[in-house]
This record gives structure tokens, C-alpha cells and sequence, in this order.
């Protein structure tokens, strides 16, 4: 009897640990959609520092698009990216369908940074991405939780999370000019 309760005592552990393993992702694991509908597979920015912010199209940081291309237009290539996500979390300032999404960022402000397909980045239905950049246990850096539209996540070279930087802060701020040229 004994033994039957150390096996599935051991058993528990062993099941514990695997569905641990299986959250314990790294950020080059994800894939997700992009707003046209193809897969993106994050192992392809592998070596460069990436931008991951949180888009709407009715907010009051919405201008916020005309300065991340710009920095897109700087910076991206082969040692930078940024990958928007348009949600629609706060005061339901992103009800559009990916479609309008993608003809709203194109036509008012040029953007041809990587845009995904539209997704949850907090609450019950928060993205599993989300979930990764927001928990400690996951991220292996720090706790955070998204406060508004446009909030940035910058992850370096190892895709190790490296800073949040808030919503209100210009995608142009010396924080991220300073930590996308090395200046820190």
C-alpha cells in the first residue's frame, strides 16, 4: 500500500513538473497570426532586440503609431523589430476587425511594422504571449500587468525580457533609443 502511495505521489510530481514544463516557455516558442492571417513564428528574431506593444485605434495614444515607424524606419531590420498587437481591453478603443485594423494603421500612418491579428492581453482570455510577458514565473524576469493601449515589453538579443516600459512613454524616449543602441 505504501508503495502504491509513494508511485502516485511520484506520479503527481512527474505530471506537476511536465504541464510546468510545457508553460515554461521561451519567447522564440511562440507563434501567432498576423492580422492577414499567416502564422509568424518568433524564432525568427532570433538575435535582435524586439518591441512588443499592445495597439488601439481609439485611443489617445493612437499617434503613438507615427513614432514607432518612425523608430521602425531607423532601427528595424536585422537587429531590431517591433511586433504590434491591436486589443481591445480598454474602454473598447479597438472594435474593428483585423481588416479595418490593417487599412486604419496603413492609410493614417504608413506602418509596416509587423501588425498580429487582434488578441486579449489581460483577464481571462489574455494571449498566452501575454501571459509569458506578464508572469515572473513564465518570463523568469518580472511581474507586470498591461495599465493601457500601448504599453511596450522590450525583449533582448536572448529573448530574455528585458524592460516595460509604460504607455504614455514615446516609442522615441531615450529609455528605448538608449536601450535599442546599447546605451542603456
Amino acid at each position: 500500500m505504501k508503495f502504491i502511495n509513494v508511485f502516485s505521489a511520484f506520479a503527481g510530481l512527474l505530471a506537476a513538473s511536465a504541464i510546468e514544463a510545457q508553460e515554461l516557455k521561451s519567447f522564440y516558442d511562440f507563434k501567432v497570426k498576423t492580422i492577414d492571417g499567416n502564422e509568424f513564428d518568433f524564432a525568427t528574431l532570433k538575435g535582435k532586440k524586439v518591441m512588443i506593444v499592445n495597439t488601439a485605434s481609439k485611443c489617445g495614444f493612437t499617434p503613438q503609431y507615427k513614432d514607432l515607424e518612425r523608430l521602425y524606419k531607423l532601427y528595424g531590420g536585422n537587429k531590431f523589430e517591433i511586433v504590434g498587437f491591436p486589443a481591445n481591453n480598454f474602454l473598447w478603443q479597438e472594435p474593428a476587425s483585423n481588416e479595418e485594423i490593417q487599412k486604419f494603421c496603413t492609410i493614417n500612418y504608413s506602418v509596416t511594422f509587423p501588425m498580429m491579428s487582434k488578441i486579449s492581453v489581460k483577464g481571462d482570455s489574455i494571449h498566452p504571449l501575454y501571459r509569458w510577458l506578464t508572469k515572473k514565473e513564465l518570463n523568469g524576469v518580472q511581474d507586470s500587468e498591461v495599465k493601457w493601449n500601448f504599453q511596450k515589453y522590450l525583449i533582448d538579443e536572448n529573448g530574455q525580457l528585458s524592460k516595460v516600459v509604460p504607455p504614455k512613454t514615446n516609442p522615441m524616449d531615450s529609455i528605448i533609443l538608449d536601450w535599442i543602441t546599447g546605451k542603456k
